[in-house]
């Protein structure tokens, strides 16, 4: 077997090395005094993350009731209707799961608005309900919501 065993490298410049060596590590170069320097102006912007909305409980309990009406269906003149659909107290009694404190909040929301639309002879929510339409219906509720959420109650 022929195999060469001789190395043919260029010799290297030491200086060359050292001096590449210096300016990697400024450490090893004698230190002079300096003069301190002005610290450079930072200008720092901080993309403030959105708050969180956290609905209070007459939002929440009116935004699951409609999206009850949503999944089940929309009933006029009966609370339940047999293929689950449910008129608006239906839905808020689904939604609220009681009749607590979230659920007269949201009732009481929802009639207001109601009156504020469709006028102030509305008595009760199941009387308005059934005079008018699905659209009409489902206006309200989304008022009633913003309103909930504005208020944050």
């Amino acid at each position: 077997m022929n195999t060469s065993t001789q190395t043919r490298f260029t010799p290297a410049d030491q200086d060359l090395y050292a001096r590449a060596f210096q300016l990697l590590d400024p450490a090893s170069e004698p230190a002079a005094p300096a003069a301190p320097a002005a610290p450079a102006p930072v200008s720092v912007i901080l993309a403030a993350a959105p708050p969180v909305h956290r609905p209070g409980p007459v939002e929440k309990t009116l935004t699951d009731a409609l999206a009850f009406l949503n999944t089940h269906g929309w009933a006029k003149h009966r609370l339940i209707h047999p293929e689950g659909a449910r008129c608006s107290i239906g839905a808020l009694r689904a939604a609220a799961g009681a009749r607590n404190a979230a659920y007269q909040g949201a009732g009481n929301l929802l009639l207001d608005e109601a009156r504020r639309q469709h006028g102030k002879q509305w008595e009760a929510i199941p009387a308005w309900n059934d005079s008018h339409t699905g659209p009409q219906v489902r206006a309200v509720w989304e008022a009633a919501i913003q309103r909930a959420h504005h208020l944050n109650i």
